[in-house]
């Protein structure tokens, strides 16, 4: 008999892939439904007026008045859902204290990401959508929706809710206070293009841009 020596296995490194939910994950989460979509995105729109590879994280109040919001630039690279996570928490910590004393969650968490084209789901919505709900437990909030904006509208992945004002690179839905909400145009709304599969395509993240604060 030989005796030798093996080698031991390879340490297990974190899976990348474990750190991002796919479509059906995210369905089954439970997110809630948000009364007024379209008066949200605009309302973000009007205060940030964000460009490809910006995203606005908000905080929303029972009642669904924006409380706060910050916007951040996403670098281009593939992004991990455990450095979303971090950035979500560190521009939260910044704008809002955190719930953890409540016994349930009373102020909802949103997140905006805008690109140039492309509504459909890609893994990089995935990782970000991973990150909101894990910043989102360490901080005491609810989980809220997700949506994309694009130079051809606005859709909330996950549901057939879409529209095509405010876009990216578009002017200011209206002059009201954003929170406040404003009119619209209802005509402009459609049906978005609802769950689709992940892609490859993913920018990752960078430091804070803007945050501000409803009065």
């Amino acid at each position: 008999m030989t005796v030798g020596f093996v080698s031991p296995p390879p340490a297990e490194t974190p899976s990348h892939a474990g750190r991002l939910l796919e479509p059906a994950e995210w369905a089954a989460a439970g997110i809630p439904l948000l009364r007024s979509p379209r008066e949200l995105v605009a309302g973000l729109h009007t205060r940030h007026r964000p460009g490809p590879a910006t995203s606005v994280v908000a905080v929303l109040g029972p009642d669904e008045r924006i409380i706060a919001s910050a916007s951040f630039s996403r670098a281009n690279s593939t992004p991990d859902g455990w450095e979303c996570r971090n950035v979500l928490l560190s521009q939260l910590r910044r704008i809002v204290p955190h719930d953890l004393r409540r016994r349930r969650p009373s102020r909802t968490a949103v997140l905006l990401c805008c690109r140039e084209d492309g509504s459909g789901w890609r893994d990089e919505d995935g990782a970000w959508m991973w990150g909101l709900r894990d910043a989102c437990i360490l901080h005491g909030l609810r989980c809220g929706a997700y949506i994309t904006l694009t130079r051809t509208g606005w859709q909330v992945l996950g549901e057939d809710r879409g529209g095509r004002r405010p876009y990216v690179g578009g002017p200011a839905a209206w002059g009201a206070r954003p929170e406040s909400g404003g009119p619209g145009d209802e005509a402009a709304e459609k049906g978005g293009p609802g769950r689709n599969s992940p892609g490859k395509k993913g920018p990752g993240h960078s430091g804070a841009r803007r945050s501000t604060t409803a009065r």
